[in-house]
């Protein structure tokens, strides 16, 4: 008897991969998201687009001026092909020494287009295909294409939605012995939580006793891009702190709120066993996986990208406008410690409902089954303050229709 699976696979015109990542169904609430608001709000009334980390407002002068010097040309090599440029790779150690206190070596940064591409490559660096990825959900909602893609297996876990802490028992308790990878967020998206020493520590030594016991090692792989976005003077501390085998990747496109310019790295920290082995490996990878090194513009503009970032105390300003605002109107309100983002539960359990009601307001957010955790919704603070200002009384609207 003919598989029909095998048989629908032969006459299909894309992969059977492709057809997986693209029935992923958070993908698909992603783009239709994108599609229905992505357009919406770009700085004209009466739209109040608080769904993507876009930016709201014009870039800042000194970012537009070190493209501009970037793109400027020393040498007749200044647009060949680049790799990882020797100047940008010092930048970024040096400031990941400054920010962690690890002393990060400029030969273990490697570049790429974006923390998408860094993480990706963490992933294929480290596991084979069939290897287990646990991750924690809320999670940003592109993991699982990217571990898919990778030929790996996603495996969820749920965080503690009263203090949006790691579930570390849940966590030990999704390890087997094809685990090779876990995915920490910190400052987290879609929550703002930013993960305490405590935890990170007993983290690490769950992750060290497991590897123990499957008698293979489990990598982290540390997703930071906001590690510069805290709050409150408060201090960032990363898993590379606390466990050796962390792989960290981190981009450039929040520190500057320029998403559209693909630039980022991966970091292995010096601590980490068999980086003279993983070195070759990684190049090799960044290569083959369609040459993922940042246009050689942006690589000589990272030097300078480096000293500067957007202002974080205008973005502490809107969290506190929103928490204080929204707070009064009803809604149970966590404040965010790091990045530019709210995670608010909805005053109804159908949060798609609720953010149906908002968008009726010309007010667009997130709801949280895009995370894979109904109940809640997103909002993004990269929103300007006229946007924060013209949704309020769209917001306390919508929580006294639902209390009817």
């Amino acid at each position: 008897m003919n598989d029909p699976t095998a048989t629908s696979q032969a006459t299909s015109a894309v992969s059977a991969r492709a057809a997986q990542l693209a029935s992923i169904p958070s993908f698909l609430r992603v783009e239709a998201y994108i599609r229905e608001y992505g357009s919406r709000g770009h700085g004209q009334a009466p739209g109040c687009d608080f769904t993507f980390g876009n930016p709201h407002q014009m870039p800042a002068e000194r970012y537009v001026n070190t493209l501009r010097d970037a793109l400027t040309p020393q040498n007749d090599q200044w647009f060949a092909y680049q790799t990882n440029g020797e100047a940008a790779r010092e930048a970024a150690a040096e400031s990941l020494q400054r920010l962690l206190d690890v002393p990060f070596l400029p030969e273990d940064i490697y570049l790429t287009t974006g923390g998408f591409a860094a993480i990706a490559l963490a992933l294929k660096t480290v596991a084979d295909p069939g290897d287990e990825v646990i991750y924690s959900l809320p999670p940003w909602f592109l993991y699982e294409p990217l571990v898919l893609e990778a030929g790996l297996v996603p495996v969820k876990v749920k965080i503690n939605t009263t203090t949006f802490d790691l579930d570390l028992d849940a966590i030990e308790a999704a390890i087997t012995e094809r685990t090779r990878v876990v995915i920490v967020n910190s400052p987290n998206n879609p929550t703002g939580r930013v993960y305490p020493p405590e935890l990170l520590l007993r983290l690490a030594e769950v992750l060290e006793a497991a590897s123990v016991r499957i008698g293979r090692r489990i990598y982290l792989i540390s997703d930071e891009p906001y590690n510069r976005i805290v709050f409150d003077g408060l201090r960032f501390h990363s898993p590379v702190e606390f466990y050796a085998h962390t792989l960290l990747a981190y981009s450039y496109g929040k520190t500057h709120l320029s998403p559209g310019q693909r630039v980022g790295y991966l970091a292995l920290p010096p601590t980490m066993p068999h980086r003279e082995e993983m070195a070759p490996a990684i190049t090799s990878l960044q290569v083959a996986m369609g040459w993922v090194y940042p246009n050689a513009l942006l690589q000589h503009a990272l030097p300078e990208l480096e000293r500067f970032s957007i202002s974080i105390d205008q973005l502490q300003r809107r969290r506190d406008r929103l928490v204080e605002e929204l707070g009064g109107m009803g809604y149970r309100i966590w404040r965010p410690e790091g990045t530019f983002y709210l995670y608010v539960p909805s005053p109804i359990p159908d949060d798609e409902a609720f953010t149906a009601s908002l968008a009726r307001r010309d007010v667009f957010v997130l709801p949280g089954a895009l995370f894979e955790t109904p109940g809640f919704f997103r909002i993004s603070l990269t929103a300007n303050e006229d946007m924060i200002e013209r949704s309020l009384p769209a917001f306390e609207a919508a929580m006294t229709e639902s209390q009817r």
